[in-house]
């Protein structure tokens, strides 16, 4: 049986972990928030190595085990910046092309990566809309770790990779592990900046979601891209005109928000 809509959560080796602990605990959130969905016409697949311990798992969940080495690229600084996003899209995308194989039959797919936070609607949009080709992210959170305000965010899907939901017969998914090109895995699975480009340019684009879909959780030590506060990122500009704006998007971190993305 296809199943509408299919959650794939790569997690890191354990040796590209400063912190296994919050690593864990990050994760039980984005576990709890993809099970808060309203429509039950999801499943979502974890691909951790070997070994590796993880939060109770609940219903819905599946766990791929998988024997990919620690990235070597992964603290950025070690390389050059191409080769360290390079070598990020790679291990990224090798974990989630293993979690799409796992997974079986089905609709459309999303990438959550392993400390972010769905919203609650998303599988009932897929529902509805099963013939679509997907969606990007234009509009969602950013959130600095246990705070207490969010920014709304105007181009997510350059932001965070939780930020797509598409199709899975427009991935092109190759057979096997083994078939996939090393270019094939770092563009269609690895990059969520290169696939909204990679699929207007074969007919096939996604539309803008309706609603913000996600929250990236940002300014905590495990995050992968290093990411920087909400202030640091959109308040470092010294024009009065950008400052005011960007002050507009600022959200508190409601009960309603928190229904929505954190399954509460």
């Amino acid at each position: 049986m296809q199943t509408a809509l299919t959650f794939i959560i790569p997690v890191r080796h354990p040796q590209n972990a400063p912190d296994w602990g919050l690593v864990k605990r990050n994760l039980a959130e984005t576990i709890r928030s993809i099970a808060g969905q309203e429509d039950r016409s999801w499943q979502a697949v974890i691909i951790a190595n070997e070994g590796a311990d993880l939060p109770t798992v609940p219903n819905g969940f599946l766990v791929e085990r998988v024997n990919f080495p620690p990235n070597p690229l992964f603290v950025q600084g070690s390389a050059d910046k191409d080769t360290f996003h390079e070598g990020i899209r790679l291990d990224k995308g090798r974990r989630i092309l293993a979690g799409i194989l796992h997974a079986g039959a089905m609709g459309h797919m999303m990438v959550v990566d392993d400390d972010d936070f769905v919203h609650r609607k998303l599988t009932t949009l897929v529902v509805e809309n099963s013939d679509k080709n997907g969606w990007y992210f234009r509009r969602g959170f950013v959130w600095n770790d246990g705070g207490k305000l969010l920014y709304l965010a105007s181009n997510f899907s350059q932001l965070c990779g939780t930020s797509h939901i598409i199709r899975s017969d427009l991935l092109q998914l190759p057979p096997t592990m083994e078939s996939a090109s090393d270019d094939y895995i770092k563009r269609m699975l690895g990059s969520h900046v290169m696939i909204d480009r990679i699929l207007m340019d074969r007919g096939t684009a996604l539309e803008p979601l309706p609603l913000p879909g996600a929250i990236y959780r940002v300014a905590h030590q495990g995050s992968v891209s290093r990411s920087r506060g909400i202030f640091r990122q959109f308040f470092r500009s010294k024009n009065p005109v950008t400052l005011l704006k960007n002050a507009t998007r600022l959200r508190f971190l409601s009960k309603s928000v928190q229904r929505d993305f954190f399954g509460k």
